[in-house]
């Protein structure tokens, strides 16, 4: 029988990230598992078709197209970088092509002028990451807090939702931003200006590489220097431990996370373990590299294999139709009573959202399970 597909774009070609293919393992074990279940639509096979996008924008499009193209494609899931899937948002709805985002925050994936919605998110927003850092800050006691942002879409998505969680609480601590920008390698007078004004407390939003160098830096200075770093999750996408060469335990660093297999439903995380040790020879949940791209992928095969036998179809609009109607999935991330709705396309609420920590292994693990 013909095979439907799902597609991935992701950013396959960027140097020493993880999250493409994080995400690509989660997606080809939760197709494996639907197919041993006998597949969709009366037996028909899914499967996986992934294009390099290299977190570069015009690429992402340019593969929107050719996906849209593709005969018996139901939907293409997003990866790591929110510039590149904005910057989809207008084809994908022009092409009616369905998006799944499995890793990119940014509040406007899923907050646009589209109606009906193409995209769909089984992942972190910027909404609910930046109340949970800020909440950690608060319980350290900070007071003003220093916000190191890069000054693209996600930058900019995270500033606003600071801006609206503290005007929400009438929080007393204090913010001070300052942009960076992507490639930027000496962050030194970013950090001293910060101490200039009194930040007791940094909170960052970046990716692997620009990360591990605000945190060496930090880690060179004298330790009454040395501010708790408090970091989005775009440096759990690479090696970031590595390229933080050993001055990670130098610094307080903690990190916003939604899924850890530490926390997942123990035969959910069973029968995944058992499918990973087939196809990939994993044994250990210590050895999967960025979990949540796993997680959040998996989950949506399982939201999407439901909404494909909804629709009696793989025609993208009765699909997406069908993916408002989804109810009752056991996840790796959670079990989904709903997870999308009319007006509502995110798939995971502020619950969801944590904080953890990397161990002396280099492990991730959540504050609340220590």
């Amino acid at each position: 029988m013909k095979p439907v597909y799902i597609g991935f774009d992701g950013a396959f070609g960027l140097k020493n990230s993880t999250s493409a293919q994080a995400i690509e393992k989660g997606l080809t074990i939760g197709i494996a598992e639907v197919n041993a279940r006998g597949g969709v639509l009366g037996g028909r096979p899914l499967k996986l078709l992934t294009r390099d996008n290299r977190s570069v924008p015009a690429r992402g499009v340019e593969n929107i197209k050719l996906f849209a193209q593709q005969e018996g494609l139901v939907a293409v899931v997003g990866g790591r970088f929110s510039p590149v899937i904005l910057s989809e948002i207008d084809i994908l709805h022009d092409l009616k092509v369905i998006m799944m985002d499995a890793w990119g925050s940014a509040d406007g994936i899923t907050e646009h002028t589209y109606s009906p919605s193409y995209a769909f998110r089984v992942s972190l927003r910027d909404r609910f990451a930046m109340p949970a850092m800020l909440r950690h800050a608060q319980k350290n006691n900070a007071k003003r807090i220093a916000l190191l942002v890069p000054n693209t879409g996600w930058g900019r998505s995270n500033v606003n939702a600071a801006e609206r969680y503290l005007g929400e609480i009438g929080s007393d601590m204090t913010t001070k931003v300052i942009w960076y920008n992507w490639g930027d390698k000496d962050f030194s007078g970013f950090y001293r200006i910060f101490q200039d004004w009194g930040a007791d407390t940094l909170v960052m939003v970046a990716n692997d590489i620009e990360g591990s160098l605000v945190v060496r830096y930090v880690a060179s200075l004298p330790e009454d220097q040395r501010m708790p770093i408090i970091s989005h999750w775009g440096i759990t996408g690479g090696q970031f431990v590595e390229a933080c060469q050993g001055d990670l335990a130098k610094v307080d660093f903690s990190v916003v996370q939604t899924f850890s297999f530490y926390k997942a439903e123990p035969t959910i995380r069973a029968t995944f373990m058992d499918w990973a040790k087939r196809l990939y020879g994993i044994e250990r949940i210590e050895d999967i590299d960025s979990p949540v791209g796993v997680g959040h992928a998996y989950d949506i095969v399982q939201i999407l294999a439901r909404a494909i036998d909804l629709a009696s179809s793989t025609n993208r609009p009765a699909v997406r139709d069908a993916l408002e109607k989804v109810t009752a999935i056991k996840g790796l991330v959670r079990t989904y009573d709903k997870p999308f709705g009319p007006n509502d396309y995110d798939a995971l609420e502020q619950d969801n959202v944590f904080m953890a920590r990397y161990d002396e292994n280099g492990i991730i693990r959540p504050l609340d399970v220590e």
